[in-house]
């Protein structure tokens, strides 16, 4: 059984698409047509003689100038940092310094200084196991569909695009608000999605009756999802100055993940399955069952070692969201 879509609802899908795209555009618009009105502080009427101090009082001028004990505390703290650095600098000088510190995790990373780090390569692994199963079900969705029966395979595309694009605007919206509300670090999304995933692997090696329809939405949501908090976590850890470098690093997940997962695996399955069939072209649930269940181990190792990268990176998103610094501490709330 499959679905076609008549040339009017097509047109209306990409009309929505394409205003669904250009709608950020609307923010610079509205603030260049519409400037907000600059508000004026306007003295109070009436008599002004409590701007004269009376004689013996304090003014709130008086107050500001007068460092309070917290300000002396902060001064001291930066006395003794600028101390510690004329320290340092002197034994750089002298020779008995020679390598400087290397970046925390949130400071700017080097492209040698990310790689020598755990957090980097469990990132690398988490994204390149997760997009390497979602690009081998992309790259193959046309053989899964006639391997599942189905005439018209184009509208399986037209669904994992979609949900593509619904999961990297929506993943960015829910990760930015719970990053700042609740300091949760965007890689516990890409957990979930691996664990979405695993099910959605599953439903397709039992190869039930109109899986296809729902599993490929999710497969297409977790996808997306795994790309869009790849990107502001690689900034957040190693930060923004070689931030292209090491995206493009991270990005090498896609195409090993496709050759591994997508050309060996799953071709060498598929082309064995067919071979049984005497035909190029192989049809039933065992063509790609095989696959599926790897794909399914492959998206829960993922999701052990996203879990293991949540816990490692939490403190970091403690001090970037906190309102903290990673020089000084920040002061218990009582």
């Amino acid at each position: 059984m499959w679905f076609s879509i008549n040339d009017t609802v097509s047109c209306i899908l990409v009309l929505i698409l394409v205003v669904v795209l250009m709608s950020p555009l609307a923010i610079p618009v509205k603030m260049t047509l519409f400037p907000a009105a600059k508000k004026r502080n306007v003295p109070p009427s009436g008599s002004s003689d409590h701007l004269v101090p009376k004689e013996g009082e304090s003014t709130p001028a008086d107050s500001l100038l007068t460092p309070s004990s917290s300000a002396t505390t902060l001064g001291s703290f930066y006395e003794n940092e600028d101390a510690l650095d004329a320290d340092m600098l002197l034994a750089v000088g002298e020779g008995a310094v020679k390598k400087r510190r290397r970046p925390r995790r949130g400071e700017d990373f080097k492209i040698r200084e990310a790689i020598i780090k755990a957090d980097f390569w469990l990132l690398w692994v988490v994204s390149f196991l997760g997009i390497g199963a979602g690009v081998t079900v992309l790259n193959n969705l046309a053989q899964i569909g006639v391997a599942f029966g189905l005439e018209n395979t184009t509208l399986l595309l037209t669904l994992f695009s979609f949900c593509n694009f619904v999961g990297r605007i929506g993943s960015g919206a829910i990760s930015e608000h719970f990053v700042r509300l609740k300091m949760i670090p965007r890689t516990l999304w890409m957990t979930f999605a691996l664990m979405v995933m695993l099910m959605t692997f599953i439903l397709f090696a039992f190869a039930l009756n109109g899986v296809l329809y729902a599993a490929i939405p999710l497969l297409g949501i977790c996808y997306g999802v795994l790309y869009a908090i790849m990107v502001p976590t690689v900034s957040e850890l190693f930060g923004l100055r070689h931030f292209g470098l090491i995206y493009s690093f991270m990005g090498l997940g896609n195409p090993i993940g496709a050759l591994l997962f997508s050309g060996t695996l799953a071709g060498h399955i598929y082309d064995a399955e067919a071979a049984k069939q005497s035909s190029s072209t192989c049809v039933g649930p065992d063509c790609f069952k095989v696959t599926f269940l790897v794909l399914a181990g492959v998206c829960g190792l993922g999701a052990i070692l996203s879990i293991i990268l949540t816990v490692r990176i939490r403190p970091v998103y403690q001090l970037l969201y906190s309102g903290g610094s990673f020089r000084l501490p920040q002061a218990s709330g009582h």
